[in-house]
């Protein structure tokens, strides 16, 4: 278990005795949204129903997926976590991470990395002196890879990878970027994992920093300007889907069934169609 200040073993201990969970279960979602940056969190733990994540501002998701009252419960403790990491000391300061080779990358990787391939080295929170281009603002979280380093800016909708020393800015729409992931070397083999699966940076449009998309915006599951509308039907010989994009598209479809945009039966068939990629 990874050690605590004694202010924030305090905070554990009353958080779990107001939420009415286990200390464990705290800890495990304090890890996850300190590895978030304080902006997100993946997690797993039986008492929260398994697999799930949160997002500030954004979507809450547990393995119980209609079980309103724990998502409100993990969105609560997240968001007070959140609060805790940004203003207190919560983890002992770590030791200086040794170095591999005259190329910068840390023998240890960060578990900011998700997926196949080599995770990148990561640093969360807010840094100065990083010569990211200042109209983007302060990035969320930044990491680095051999000749590669990357920083996330939530707030501008923006992604910027620094290859060779050559910067390039992705609008990264609304993606919650939980990790990073290098396959090969260069930037055509660069994923990031969000609420919507694994994505490819080489698919993101390119913009200049801070301003408007040089190419439209590549087909994702996520639903952008569009208006809202029902998951497409799946098909009988469609391939199988990971158990996350399945739980995702299920949700959507709740949110859709509880305005009245879906029928009873269609919500149902929907479902069913969904359940069955697992």
């Amino acid at each position: 278990m990874q050690p605590l200040t004694p202010y924030a073993q305090s905070v554990v201990a009353d958080i779990a005795n107001r939420y009415g969970v286990s200390q464990d279960a705290v800890i495990t979602l304090l890890v996850a949204v300190n590895n978030g940056g304080g902006t997100q969190a993946q997690f797993s733990h039986p008492e929260l129903g398994g697999m799930g994540q949160w997002s500030s501002g954004g979507m809450t998701m547990v393995g119980d997926m209609f079980n309103n009252g724990l998502k409100f419960t993990v969105s609560g403790i997240c968001g007070e976590l959140s609060s805790q990491l940004a203003q207190n000391q919560m983890f002992p300061p770590a030791p200086k991470p040794a170095y591999a080779s005259s190329q910068g990358q840390s023998q240890s990787q960060s578990s900011g990395g998700f997926g196949s391939g080599t995770s990148f080295s990561v640093q969360v929170g807010y840094g100065g002196g990083s010569s990211w281009p200042a109209e983007l603002g302060q990035p969320s979280s930044t990491g680095s890879q051999n000749n590669l380093r990357y920083a996330v800016f939530p707030q501008a909708r923006r992604l910027a990878i620094d290859l060779n020393g050559q910067i390039t800015v992705y609008d990264i729409g609304d993606h919650q970027i939980g990790g990073f992931s290098q396959q090969q070397g260069g930037d055509q083999s660069i994923t990031f994992t969000s609420q919507y699966g694994t994505v490819r940076v080489a698919d993101l449009p390119v913009v200049s920093p801070g301003g408007p998309s040089q190419a439209p915006a590549p087909s994702f599951d996520a639903p952008q300007s569009e208006p809202q509308t029902a998951p497409q039907p799946v098909q009988a010989n469609a391939p199988s889907m990971s158990s996350d994009e399945v739980f995702s598209l299920i949700e959507k479809l709740a949110d859709l069934h509880a305005k009245g945009i879906l029928s009873d039966s269609d919500y149902e068939t929907k479902k069913a169609e969904l359940l069955s990629r697992l």
